[in-house]
């Protein structure tokens, strides 16, 4: 009964941002400030209690381990050093362990959220049927991991992870939170044939920001292009730290240069990328928030022609938004969501150390 309870108040939560109270505030604002939290510890603690001891060692890790800031976005295949991906994959837990796994999952996620993450993961069945039945492609092949003991006080951490996903989740304290790197990806970026055609699971991703960029001047359009060749794929990749030198972050049109519609654009887009997230999630989350105008800039590469390859960024101080479209005619789109300072909870965990140890 308890476990049923709990489902359904997940699933309740996922709804929240729709219900609307009698003073036309948002429910959302009405939640108890550690709802979240407590939602995530109580689905990752019946997810452990429902594994082996096998199934354990597959799906949980010391917090300090190594694995916790090793990510990929790539197919098991490509993982490396030996094509294996860490975790417990869904193919490999009982129908009870799912709904846990998914739990947990839906504990961090808007249902706008949901919705992409499940489409990332469905669009593996349409690239299996593509490729000739291709073992590679298969929509079980998502992994959960936990890092630490789940806890309302103490700091631990988990990922949802798989071709084309990766959401990282950090707890400091069992409070303070971190979502970053959160991956998202899309093979074919739009589905040309079958019963899914005309699907495109990164949408907004690309539509909005294609729009802002071709509402640019010459003159702005000049400060915003940075090549007339995009990248091959996103020039973070899934590397652990972001350094600043990695790439010039400089680059691009500073959000002053902007003119009001073109800012509403831009807040708009980066939404999109927020919004995938519980409202009550990003509340607690702690840190320079990822709207922060004063540094903000805004930089494109490529074409701004629908189905040809283009590349797109937001910098702010503390934040890093990339996404890339080139791969398969430009129809394989590649975006995360980063900290520059801050994933995995760093910027927590360094703060944290210092005022206790």
């Amino acid at each position: 009964m308890k476990t049923n309870i709990l489902l359904l108040s997940l699933s309740l939560n996922l709804l929240l941002p729709l219900i609307v109270t009698a003073d036309s505030t948002p429910a959302a604002t009405l939640q108890i400030e550690h709802s979240v939290t407590s939602d995530m510890c109580q689905a990752a603690e019946l997810f452990i209690k429902s594994l082996d001891d096998e199934q354990l060692l597959q799906a949980t890790f010391d917090f300090e381990s190594k694995i916790r800031s090793t990510w990929a976005y790539l197919p098991d295949k490509y993982i490396k050093p030996n094509g294996i991906r860490t975790g417990l994959k869904i193919k490999g837990m009982t129908p009870q362990q799912r709904i846990f796994a998914y739990a947990l999952l839906n504990s961090a996620l808007s249902q706008k959220g949901a919705l992409t993450v499940n489409t990332i993961m469905a669009l593996e069945q349409v690239l299996y049927d593509l490729e000739n039945k291709n073992p590679i492609r298969d929509p079980q092949l998502y992994y959960l991991s936990i890092f630490g003991n789940p806890s309302k006080s103490k700091t631990w951490g988990w990922r949802s992870e798989g071709h084309h996903l990766s959401l990282n989740i950090t707890l400091v304290n069992g409070q303070k939170l971190a979502v970053t790197p959160s991956f998202y990806g899309g093979n074919p970026g739009t589905v040309k044939t079958g019963k899914f055609q005309g699907l495109q699971v990164l949408a907004e991703e690309e539509n909005i920001a294609r729009g802002l960029a071709k509402s640019l001047t010459s003159t702005q359009l000049k400060k915003a292009l940075i090549s007339n060749k995009p990248p091959r794929d996103i020039f973070s990749k899934s590397k652990t730290k972001i350094e600043r030198s990695f790439f010039d972050l400089k680059q691009g049109i500073i959000y002053k240069d902007l003119e009001a519609d073109q800012k509403e654009k831009l807040l708009k887009l980066i939404k999109v990328y927020t919004e995938k997230f519980r409202p009550g999630l990003l509340a607690q989350k702690v840190g320079t928030p990822l709207n922060e105008t004063e540094s903000m800039l805004f930089a494109w590469a490529g074409s701004l022609d629908k189905g040809e390859g283009h590349y797109y960024r937001i910098v702010t101080e503390n934040h890093l938004i990339e996404y890339d479209n080139v791969q398969n005619t430009a129809s394989h789109p590649h975006c995360v969501w980063r900290e520059l300072d801050g994933d995995f909870g760093e910027d927590l965990l360094k703060k944290h150390h210092l005022a206790h140890h």
